[in-house]
């Protein structure tokens, strides 16, 4: 009986979310046969997404800690949108462990499903400048990107133009303004907020917030109808997410194989050529082994998983794992210091009637100041803000009264309609060896993996940097009347702001880099990585629309070195 024959792909992606989405588009439409694995399921809308559930439609009313609804999820349901409405779109965090020393936690977040976080990502939507990219020239700490903000300009355009980003222009050399759908419209309170601090402060400036969220018909898409619960999926398809948007157009090439449950093991090495040949994978479900084989393999399993695969990718010829001849691989984790913010109430208008506003799922951004035309005597680089304002139903302060019948009924609708606020900011964090992961090779997962260890803490840089920012923004919230009600000064664990990038960083010498300025390995050539742990530096802007346009840029580049026989 003759053997089948086992098909090799043109290219093999790892990863559906923002960046494997994108991957597979640029390549199917490049003509070449792609095969996207997943390690989660697939994902029905009808089930899955939970956009229009009402709380009495699930156990415990959107009400119980994640100790209740989520006994396997002490991690992520640490996470906003981890909530009970969408604790199926986390991963189950004692079948997907990590170590962390005792006195470094790191809060990772993790979607394992079709699409992967590009479900629940705030879809917050702002470029990287020259003053990111070339920060290490500005400043003279670390390095700078292989790229300028000019190479990767017309790949922003690009996915701009296919994703759709409101917001509005700005003239920002520290923030490039994008190809906008039609701004959203900002609250009586964040006008307030506006007016006060650009009259007062030259240098700063507050502009609604840009997301990947439609504003009218885009690409077969509808706008968005501020249901207000983007969290939990999107049955319209208003938001981006690779499922609604890059997928369904590589699906359309007919070049498109799409892989559920298939667990990324590690790669497959041909001895003869020391080029990357496949991928070997276990499945989620039946946990059996198999493999997978392409001519091109690219890695966007996010930031921490890509670089876990090459971890684990180790061989006679690679005793440190794959594409680590500089040793870098692993090192330089980065994630935004995250909450350091103010909160509270907004008296001038008080009183003012509901206005709907918390059907918005955006809110006001205000970019980069420190570090700009000035230099702190204290850090370097800089921080964004993100706040909004707005008042909320009434039955969401209904759940914060004691009463009962008829009591309950008149407080919720006598209620005085309080306006509040919130700002916060997003601290760079710098990029420094000693913020590494490495392979726990004592613990596996539920697939028999080993598992990462995470040994990271921020410097005394975003601790300056976070002391300087919490003060911008007391003075900015007393300038314009508001009235804090809470604050904090302490920033969450590193991983929890879900921005983290870095460990498989780009760049110009292959002594000090994993990846050459296309997203190249170095040692491997028909190896790219496109997600976040190719970065060198994080800026403080939000980081997938960066992640997705250095996919297109490298996948463009791919399709054209695979033409020519290079790959």
């Amino acid at each position: 009986m003759q053997k089948a024959r086992r098909r090799v792909y043109d290219a093999i992606v790892v990863g559906s979310g923002a960046t494997g989405g994108w991957a597979a588009k640029v390549l199917t439409e490049k003509g070449m046969s792609v095969l996207v694995l997943e390690a989660g399921r697939q994902i029905d809308p009808k089930k899955d997404y939970r956009m229009m559930t009402w709380p009495y439609e699930i156990k415990y009313r959107g009400l119980a800690p994640g100790s209740v609804y989520a006994p396997r999820q002490p991690i992520q349901s640490k996470c906003y949108a981890g909530n009970e409405y969408s604790s199926h779109l986390f991963v189950d965090d004692l079948d997907n462990p990590y170590t962390t020393p005792e006195e470094k936690p790191f809060w990772w977040i993790r979607g394992r499903q079709v699409g992967g976080r590009s479900l629940t990502w705030g879809r917050q939507s702002y470029r990287l400048s020259d003053f990111d990219f070339k920060a290490a020239s500005r400043d003279g700490f670390g390095d700078d990107w292989p790229i300028s903000y000019k190479d990767l300009e017309p790949y922003y355009d690009q996915v701009e133009e296919f994703i759709g980003v409101s917001g509005s222009v700005e003239n920002l050399a520290q923030l490039p303004d994008s190809r906008f759908l039609p701004p959203m419209a900002m609250t009586c309170g964040e006008r307030m907020l506006k007016k006060s601090v650009e009259s007062r402060w030259r240098d700063r400036r507050v502009t609604i917030g840009r997301a990947a969220i439609l504003t009218k018909p885009h690409q077969g898409r509808s706008a968005c109808h501020y249901c207000g619960h983007c969290d939990r999926g999107c049955d319209t398809h208003s938001y981006f997410s690779s499922n609604g948007s890059t997928l369904p157009a590589a699906a359309k090439t007919g070049r498109l194989t799409l892989k559920p449950n298939s667990v990324v093991r590690e790669l497959i090495v041909d001895a003869n050529t020391g080029k990357a040949s496949g991928v070997r994978c276990v499945n989620q479900i039946t946990k059996q082994d198999f493999e997978e084989y392409g001519k091109v393999v690219v890695l966007c399993a996010s930031t921490l998983e890509s670089t876990r695969i090459l971890l684990n990718s180790k061989s006679r010829i690679h005793a440190n794992g794959l594409g680590n001849s500089s040793g870098t691989l692993g090192h330089y984790l980065m994630d935004h210091m995250f909450q350091i913010s103010v909160s509270g109430i907004v008296p001038t208008l008080r009183g003012m009637e509901y206005d709907h506003s918390d059907g918005r799922a955006n809110g006001i951004y205000i970019p980069r100041f420190r570090n700009i035309t000035d230099k702190s005597p204290d850090f370097i680089r800089g921080y964004g803000m993100q706040g909004s304002s707005g008042i909320g139903y009434s039955y969401q302060h209904a759940k914060q009264h004691r009463g009962f019948g008829s009591d309950l009924k008149k407080f919720t609708r006598e209620f005085p309609n309080e306006v509040n606020f919130w700002l916060g900011a997003w601290c760079e964090m710098l990029p420094r060896m000693e913020n590494k992961v490495t392979i726990d090779s004592k613990k596996v997962d539920a697939w028999g993996i080993p598992i990462l260890n995470i040994d990271c803490q921020h410097s005394d840089n975003e601790r300056a940097m976070a002391i300087d920012a919490f003060n911008a923004i007391r003075e900015m919230v007393d300038s314009a009347g508001f009235r804090t009600q809470f604050a904090s000064n302490s920033p969450a664990p590193p991983g929890f702001c879900i921005h983290e990038v870095g460990t498989a960083r780009m760049g110009a010498d292959p002594k000090t880099s994993v990846l050459n300025k296309w997203n190249q390995s170095w040692d491997v050539k028909n190896l790219f990585v496109t997600d976040g742990s190719a970065f060198v530096s994080q800026g403080c802007q939000n980081p997938t629309l960066t992640m997705m346009a250095i996919t297109a840029r490298a996948c463009n580049y791919i399709a054209e070195e695979y033409k020519k026989g290079n790959l």
